[in-house]
Parts: structure tokens; C-alpha cells; sequence
């Protein structure tokens, strides 16, 4: 099997999610069947949300080609970030290193395409939005982005998974955006910020979603093995 190298620390506990959701996707007998990783856990990358919401943070990118450089030197043979906001540095990431980069944006257009999607509710933070970083991967797959008028209340969850606080007492307020994009429109949910995949189960019954980060780790096993 293929060696997938990690971008991650963006944030830790994400991190740490997509390397069990890894484990679990393979049906293995002994530790050798596993997936291998690298994996690059940088809790110092500069602040997405400083960079591109604030607009005071230092630029991300560098320190993530940085990162790319260092896992090809590790023996890596493709890279994935299980970051959504992070994307929008892909470039960065693909000009530094002769590596494949597995994008979790397009993995999820595919993805969210073959569950019959149309109109997606994105749980995410503003800086997705605001980046755009969705446009072109919907686009290709006729995908239409959903968001709120007001997405401080996605913010704020964010921050607060970053800060420790409780998953059981944040969920009622995911469910409550949740229910806003389906208010608005959505007839799928998209789960695109990895802190948001640690609350999954407070999403509401009866509406199709999709978790990107699910996404990545179909792509990661999909490469490995193939």
C-alpha cells in the first residue's frame, strides 16, 4: 500500500478524527492491512480564520508548503489536508511538492453528486464562504451552495470547538443551523469544517448530509490502495 502523508493540526482533534475514521474504513485482520500515514500534526499553522476573516493573521501558506516539503521528505506518495478553509492555500501545497494532492473539495462535489444533490446547506466557516473555495467544485458537479444570511452563529461554534467546550452542549446550536439551511432551501447538508465533524450526531433526522471529511477519507483509502 501507498504511504498518504497528513497536512494537519488544522484543527488537532480533526486531525486526530480523520486518522480514526482511516483505521476504521479498512476491514483488517493484522496492523499491516492498515493504511499508511504521515502525518504532519502542526498546531502552529497561522490562523485561517485571522488570515481570512480578520484579515490580521500571517499567511498560512508558506508554513503549509513548508509542511508538503517535509512529509514528500518523509517518503509520503500523496498528500491530503482535512481542512476545508485550508484549501483555498491548495495551491501552495501542490507547487511545493511533485506529490498528488487528494482535495477534499472535489472528492466531496463527486461525493455529494452521486447522493443526487442539488441545493447544498454549508455548515462551515465564513471563511469558506468568503474564499469561495467551493465555486468551482460545485460548479463542475451542477452543485448550488446554500449559506446563511448570517453565519457568526457557525463561527462561534467553531471557536468553541477549538477552545475544549462540551460536544453535548454545542449541539443544540448546530442543530439550529442546520435547520436554517434547510429553512433556506438546502435539500442536502454538506459538513465542511472538520471542527464540525467532532458533532455530527446533533444534525437533525430527515434531511440528507454529507461529511467532507468522509469524503478524504474514501480519496486517502481509494489511493493507498489502488
Amino acid at each position: 500500500m501507498k504511504t498518504v502523508g497528513i497536512l494537519g493540526g488544522m484543527g488537532p482533534e480533526a486531525t486526530i478524527l480523520l486518522m480514526q475514521k482511516v483505521l476504521d474504513a479498512v476491514p483488517a485482520k493484522d496492523d499491516a492491512d492498515h493504511i499508511p500515514l504521515i502525518v504532519h500534526q502542526n498546531p502552529q499553522v497561522p490562523s485561517r480564520i485571522k488570515a481570512l476573516i480578520e484579515g490580521t493573521g500571517e499567511d498560512p501558506g508558506p508554513v503549509l508548503a513548508k509542511m508538503a516539503r517535509d512529509l514528500e521528505a518523509a517518503g509520503a506518495a500523496a498528500l491530503a489536508m482535512p481542512c476545508n478553509t485550508a484549501h483555498h492555500y491548495a495551491k501552495a501545497v501542490e507547487e511545493a511538492s511533485d506529490l498528488p494532492f487528494l482535495d477534499m473539495l472535489e472528492l466531496t462535489a463527486a461525493e455529494l453528486a452521486r447522493a443526487g444533490a442539488r441545493r447544498v446547506g454549508l455548515l462551515a466557516s465564513p471563511a469558506t464562504r468568503l474564499t469561495g473555495v467551493f465555486e468551482a467544485p460545485f460548479a463542475a458537479q451542477g452543485l448550488e451552495p446554500v449559506t446563511l444570511p448570517d453565519d457568526s452563529g457557525l463561527l462561534a461554534i467553531i471557536r468553541a470547538v477549538k477552545a475544549g467546550e462540551d460536544p453535548e452542549g454545542l449541539a443544540p446550536r448546530l442543530a439550529e443551523q442546520a435547520n436554517a439551511l434547510v429553512a433556506e432551501g438546502a435539500d442536502h447538508l454538506l459538513v465542511a469544517c472538520t471542527e464540525l465533524s467532532l458533532l455530527t450526531d446533533a444534525l437533525p433526522g430527515g434531511t440528507s448530509w454529507t461529511d467532507s471529511l468522509d469524503c478524504l477519507v474514501g480519496g486517502i483509502v481509494a489511493f493507498a490502495k489502488g
